[in-house]
């Protein structure tokens, strides 16, 4: 087997605002396996300062991960990438698309043949006032009926003006609306400001404290008077012991599946099974990966339950992205199984 990987530089539309920052550009590591004149294509879509992974030592880390796959394809032991989980995710769609299709096809459903689609929510960033209400404005002449706005940026009550315009102009029954606060709030004060959210009628809030203050956390989503979902909390937990008690210490209402930043498919459908057990929710979200990633997210989304909106419209965000069978349309995320995947995916040509 020969193998290939190479770093790709996406450039953002906009200054994509998060409590943790700007973001303007987002680095991605793409491996091309070959083999019997097939090929199997994997995006390593590394987040610096939230993925696991040490960024600076990252390519390095990738290659020697796959020597390491490479000596004994068939026999590879996965787990010994639990501490390199977006590795493993990147590995694992390479080593899937290889030996499946080799042609980008990872799942044959219904999704992948045209005839179906994924509901998704309309994502608003951060950023000021008139910049957030226009992005709304946008996604809801989009056919968007789920939007989910990141908050914890800009003036709290600013915030809560935005909301309250949407609901001025659409119900709860018209235009479902998440919010994100990606651990933005402080312990002490969250309980207040989640009273306040839940006036307007939420569906749920992601990650409203940081991440690894459990009991705080469990505090919240027993007074909460708003769902709240698990995002940051669930990367870097591999071991299934340890999220069987992140879950039962929390019980949140959902939690937040990132294949690329959870350790894949495999790893995923793990968390899935064990929210299940307990009843807590659970919807997928893309990490900002290129249209290759999101193109193996969505494609093992559509075979999971995915009635509710799932969070994989990030495909219009990079000025470089690479254009395929992926879009959007009336708040869906469809597959054209009539353009290929790779059709303008030209890294290694």
């Amino acid at each position: 087997m020969q193998h290939r990987n190479t770093r790709y530089d996406l450039l953002f539309r906009f200054d994509a605002g998060t409590s943790r920052g700007i973001m303007r550009q987002k680095t991605s590591w793409f491996l091309k396996l070959e083999k019997d004149n097939r090929i199997g294509i994997g995006e390593f879509g590394i987040l610096k300062g939230l993925s696991v992974e040490n960024f600076d030592s990252f390519e390095e880390d990738i290659n020697k991960n796959i020597r390491e796959y490479s000596k004994e394809t068939k026999k590879f032991n996965w787990s010994s990438l639990n501490d390199f989980p977006v590795i493993k995710f990147g590995l694992e769609m390479a080593h899937l698309d290889l030996a499946r299709h080799g042609n980008g096809i990872l799942f044959d459903n219904a999704f992948t043949r045209g005839e179906s689609s994924i509901p998704i929510n309309g994502l608003v960033w951060m950023g000021d006032y008139r910049f957030m209400f226009e992005q709304i404005k946008e996604k809801i002449d989009m056919g968007f009926e789920c939007i989910k706005i990141k908050i914890g940026a800009i003036d709290f009550e600013e915030e809560l003006s935005l909301l309250k315009y949407m609901r001025s102009e659409f119900a709860k029954n018209d235009i479902e609306i998440r919010v994100d606060a990606n651990g933005g709030f402080k312990p002490e004060n969250a309980l207040e400001k989640l009273k306040l959210l839940s006036d307007y009628h939420l569906h749920s809030i992601e990650q409203p404290i940081r991440q690894g203050q459990w009991e705080e956390m469990a505090k919240l989503c027993l007074d909460s008077p708003l769902p709240i979902a698990l995002d940051e909390e669930l990367i870097g937990i591999s071991n299934a012991t340890l999220k069987i008690k992140l879950l039962d210490t929390i019980s949140p209402h959902y939690i937040i599946i990132k294949p690329s930043l959870l350790g894949g498919y495999m790893a995923s459908e793990e968390w899935i099974a064990l929210a299940k057990e307990r009843k807590i929710g659970y919807w997928v979200t893309s990490a900002l990966e290129s249209n290759i990633g999101l193109n193996a997210i969505a494609q093992w989304t559509y075979e999971m339950d995915h009635t509710m909106p799932q969070g994989l419209g990030t495909g219009l965000l990079y000025h470089n992205n690479f254009e395929g069978p992926l879009y959007i349309k009336n708040g869906a995320l469809h597959f054209n199984s009539k353009i290929s995947v790779y059709e303008n995916f030209n890294l290694f040509s």
